[in-house]
């Protein structure tokens, strides 16, 4: 503390107020309305979002629309609820008397930040529960279907982790006269070109040999000739590189609307606390303009 001595010779003293500068009354009430909105607005978005996505083909939007479409409405959730919880924060709080008016709208941004970081913090870990019941849930029905799918290759005559063992074995003693063991044995044969294709899309590609093989062994089981069997593998082979690459655009669009609404999502959040900031300082002017005026007589 800082003493300072007038001219007259007066000691002058600094005056400091014993009272805390935050008032938590105001933030919690903010909060507490900000909290309300955006659960309000959230679940008004996926009722709506729902509308955009359907189990049919061809009536659903692109995963990108959607997700750009998400990430947007975060932003309009964060601009109201954010609003109107710093707005409440700041014409909630009481007067500051004696106080600088940069340090009461310094006071003013501080309260609506935090406000808005309680608020922040609450729904962030609401969400946070319902994502983890929701993967609890899946991660019990795909732990059922894999116990299923376990039973069902445990009766099979090879499971997926024999797969590289089973296509070299089936490769060493691949007889010379592929047609007539194709024509005596369907099981095997189906097993066998399962195996094959299933190396294929592990490795990446189907040798020349195997193409030959396949070839054979559908000419022998259809009655194709030999050119009408091998061009019916190739026609399969497309059919599943094609499906290969549908399958890598879906991830490549999953992924960039992931990032998007990741990017969005902070943007968001950034646009949240200056606008919670913005609001208290500014609903705390309005606070500040009216003024309650004590008379005291003369005596």
């Amino acid at each position: 503390m800082s003493v300072s001595m007038t001219g007259s010779g007066e000691i002058a003293t600094p005056v400091e107020s014993s009272n805390s500068a935050m008032t938590w009354g105001p933030i919690f009430g903010g909060a507490a309305a900000a909290i309300g909105v955006t659960l309000i607005l959230l679940l008004l978005g996926s009722g709506v979002g729902l509308t955009m996505v359907s189990p049919w083909s061809g009536q659903s939007s692109s995963l990108g629309t959607v997700g750009v479409t998400a990430a947007i409405w975060l932003v309009v959730v964060q601009w109201l609820s954010s609003g109107l919880g710093g707005y409440i924060t700041g014409r909630l709080r009481t007067k500051w008397a004696a106080v600088h008016t940069d340090e009461v709208f310094f006071r003013d941004t501080a309260h609506g930040f935090i406000s808005w970081a309680l608020a922040t913090i609450f729904v962030a870990g609401f969400l946070a529960s319902s994502l983890t019941s929701l993967a609890g849930a899946g991660a019990q029905a795909v732990g059922s279907a894999a116990s299923a799918a376990g039973t069902a290759a445990a009766s099979s005559t090879a499971s997926a982790a024999d797969l590289p063992t089973a296509y070299f074995t089936d490769a060493l003693l691949r007889p010379e006269q592929a047609r007539a063991g194709a024509t005596s044995d369907d099981t095997a044969a189906t097993a066998e070109v399962s195996r094959i294709l299933l190396n294929g899309a592990a490795a990446g590609q189907i040798p020349d040999d195997d193409k030959a093989y396949l070839a054979t062994i559908v000419s022998a089981r259809t009655g194709l000739s030999e050119t009408d069997a091998r061009t019916r593998v190739d026609t399969v082979l497309k059919r599943i590189d094609d499906a290969k690459v549908a399958a890598q655009k879906a991830a490549d669009e999953a992924r960039k609307a992931a990032s998007t609404t990741a990017l969005l999502g902070a943007l968001s959040l950034l646009i949240g606390a200056f606008i919670a900031a913005a609001a208290a300082a500014f609903g705390g002017s309005q606070r500040d303009e009216e003024e309650d005026l004590l008379v005291t007589p003369r005596i």
